[in-house]
């Protein structure tokens, strides 16, 4: 209960000053906007007892490259404004609606796309994700396109490989059990250390969209067999 309440209050305090932000580079704007994240890390510590720790950080790329996760919770979001390069993610364009919280979220340069316009979502996922990248940001993509609870999964859709077989950007593979400890739509978060496994890139040059998406597939999912058979909860 604290932490959510402070949670709410610093999103009060903080999406004022991240609107305010539109002047800085879109780099610069997302560096500053991620230390409200990693404040956020900070009160899960110390309040909920809840922690992380990182495989494979050595797997990531130096320059911009197009990161898929899985999706299970709100912790991810979080956390990874701290674990990665600056990025910004595809997300429904009715985030940005939200008062305060959508208006800083929009700060962020999102690929905010309409659900249930089929091929049109996958053509401004392509469009906007390449011009995100040419900028220097990261892109983060749910492949499943929404939280699962913990030990299963969706068909993977292929809007991000796509984005990555017409632009030649390495793809990042990241699985995590964070639904483990704060599960999808719960006020509860459970005292524990996430594990994130980021896997070896994907070089997506010369493969097809289909390809990308059934090596990130196969690595993520097999990734998760093992994390999610070893959750380290405590308390």
């Amino acid at each position: 209960m604290l932490y959510n309440a402070v949670l709410w209050l610093s999103v009060l305090v903080y999406a004022p000053l991240a609107v305010l932000s539109f002047p800085l580079p879109a780099l610069a704007r997302n560096r500053f906007i991620a230390q409200w994240a990693r404040f956020q890390l900070w009160l899960l510590r110390h309040l909920c007892r809840l922690d992380y720790q990182i495989q494979g950080r050595g797997n990531l790329p130096p320059g911009p490259a197009i990161v898929f996760s899985k999706h299970q919770s709100a912790w991810e979001t979080l956390a990874y404004q701290v674990i990665l390069p600056p990025f910004t993610w595809v997300l429904k364009r009715e985030l940005l609606w939200i008062p305060l919280f959508g208006w800083g979220l929009a700060m962020l340069r999102p690929i905010a796309i309409k659900r249930g316009v089929g091929h049109r979502a996958v053509d401004e996922v392509v469009k906007q994700g390449a011009d995100r990248l040419a900028a220097g940001l990261w892109v983060l993509i749910f492949p499943e396109g929404t939280r699962l609870p913990p030990r299963t999964r969706r068909k993977y859709k292929q809007g991000g490989a796509i984005l990555a077989a017409e632009t030649g950007y390495p793809v990042v593979p990241i699985a995590h059990n964070a639904g483990s400890f704060w599960p999808r739509r719960s006020f509860v978060k459970r005292p524990g250390v996430v594990s994130v496994a980021i896997g070896p890139v994907i070089e997506s040059r010369g493969r097809s969209a289909a390809e990308i998406t059934k090596l990130s597939e196969d690595w993520i999912e097999g990734t998760m067999a093992k994390l999610e058979g070893t959750s380290q909860q405590t308390g």
